[in-house]
């Protein structure tokens, strides 16, 4: 029987990982967006590049033979081990509900886009998911998923600056709640999500110096805030506030300004002729952070308003187009193994159409959106079921929060939605199959302790 068992869970396991790697393996290569070819290239150019993470760029180049596919493969198993290990925590740990909920979450969500693509955005959802395990699941973990879930908390804030934003946000409310609500966070399991906030603050430096051989963060933040405050006209107030001023190159083109950062930003105009980031990014950083100054309440409508805008931005496929020169000139220079898989996969021949996708999971992720706070509620006053309000909790405070810091440092975009648009889905998920096993009197496992 124990031989048996383990069978059906290493075969659990394997189908997950298929199912979780299905769009890459139907593709013919992993697939690609805009912002790919940034992450790989420090390692090879020795430049830090704006926005680029070098951690996740390491582990493309430590998984680029052959063909990417190690990368991709990593990203799934990692995944099927986060879901596994919050299905047992809840009571649903079986090989059958593994396989049951990783297809749902294939059929209904954004997830195997996201474990599927060679971009961060995977670990924006699994570092939420890894954080709630520690800091409110902690008594339900063996000493080594410990060790993992640590790691990865670590390794997916060091993946993107939003993401780091978003697990302190987390960590500040969870600690706010332990003060208020006289919660029963143990104050070593907060401690242990601090150290690996700080593991990964101190990755990502090390990782910078190590590549470009200077100490610094990832560049490109004031940047993106320059551009929200551009598509919602602040940079035109400030200049027309304070132009003619010599040292302020963009006053020339104060009243040529696009009204869409990306347009600004990659549509080939005023950026370009003024050298782009080289020559730009201070001015683009003392515009973002005088303006800020300046006028505070046309700063609060505009992050409120983008803010607002991300919660429902969540549509699958943002920038996996067949025409990202960046990325890949980036791949035919620095890996030119990988080219003619490339070249041959669908996304590169035919481009991939992502329509009837999102015709089903859009409803289904603004649903569960909807659906969160109320599910929270419910928990919170059933008896036995306040480790879903507590899991419930954490998604609703995960997706506020990575809206508000896309709203506030960014503009919203329905990349940055649709990274974290699979966590209440599966949430959701869980909440009712529990209620539904608790129904049917066929709950499984020892009642869990209460964690808050």
């Amino acid at each position: 029987m124990h031989t048996s068992w383990r069978l059906q869970w290493a075969l659990a396991v394997v189908l997950c990982v298929a199912l979780l790697m299905a769009p890459a393996l139907w593709n013919g290569f992993p697939l690609l967006q805009y912002d790919t070819g940034g992450y790989l290239a420090p390692w090879f150019d020795h430049q830090l590049h704006i926005s680029r993470s070098v951690p996740y760029g390491l582990l493309l180049v430590a998984g680029r033979a052959p063909d990417f596919w190690p990368v991709v493969l990593v990203q799934s198993a990692v995944t099927v081990w986060v879901l596994a290990l919050t299905l047992r925590v809840h009571r649903l740990g079986s090989p059958v509900l593994l396989v049951a909920f990783t297809s749902t979450l294939c059929a209904l969500s954004t997830l195997p886009w996201l474990s599927a693509i060679l971009l961060t955005d995977i670990f924006g959802g699994l570092g939420v998911l890894a954080l709630y395990l520690l800091l409110l699941r902690d008594e339900a973990l063996g000493s080594i998923e410990r060790i993992g879930l640590f790691a990865l908390v670590a390794f997916a804030a060091a993946t993107h600056s939003a993401t780091l934003a978003v697990l302190m946000l987390l960590t500040a409310a969870a600690a706010i709640a332990r003060l208020v609500f006289l919660t029963r966070i143990m104050p070593g399991r907060l401690a242990g999500i601090v150290g690996a906030l700080l593991v990964a603050t101190g990755t990502v430096f090390v990782g910078d110096d190590f590549v470009a051989g200077k100490i610094a963060w990832t560049p490109g933040g004031p940047a993106l805030s320059f551009g929200r405050m551009l598509q919602d006209g602040i940079v035109k107030k400030y200049l027309d506030d304070h132009c003619p001023d010599p040292t302020l190159k963009l006053c020339a083109y104060r009243n040529n300004l696009p009204k869409d950062a990306d347009d600004f930003f990659w549509g080939g105009g005023i950026f370009d002729r003024l050298g782009r980031f080289a020559e730009l990014d201070g001015e683009m950083r003392r515009i973002a952070f005088n303006a800020v100054a300046d006028y505070p309440w046309l700063q609060l409508k505009s992050m409120t308003s983008e803010s607002a805008k991300q919660l429902v931005e969540v549509d699958t496929g943002a920038g996996v187009v067949n025409w990202i020169w960046n990325t890949y000139a980036t791949i035919k220079t620095f890996t030119p193994a990988a080219v003619p898989a490339m070249n041959a996969a669908r996304q590169q021949r035919t481009g991939l159409s992502f329509a009837a996708i999102n015709a089903l999971q859009v409803p289904v992720a603004l649903l569960s959106l909807l659906l969160l706070p109320f599910a929270a509620f419910y928990t919170w006053q059933k008896k036995g079921f306040t480790d879903l309000a507590a899991l419930n909790a954490t998604a609703v405070l995960a997706v506020l929060g990575n809206a508000a810091v896309f709203g506030t440092f960014a503009t919203a975009h329905n990349r940055y939605g649709a990274r974290m648009a699979w966590v209440p889905v599966l949430v959701l998920l869980i909440t009712f199959a529990r209620l539904a096993l608790q129904r049917r009197g066929g709950l499984p496992g020892a009642k869990p302790e209460a964690t808050v």
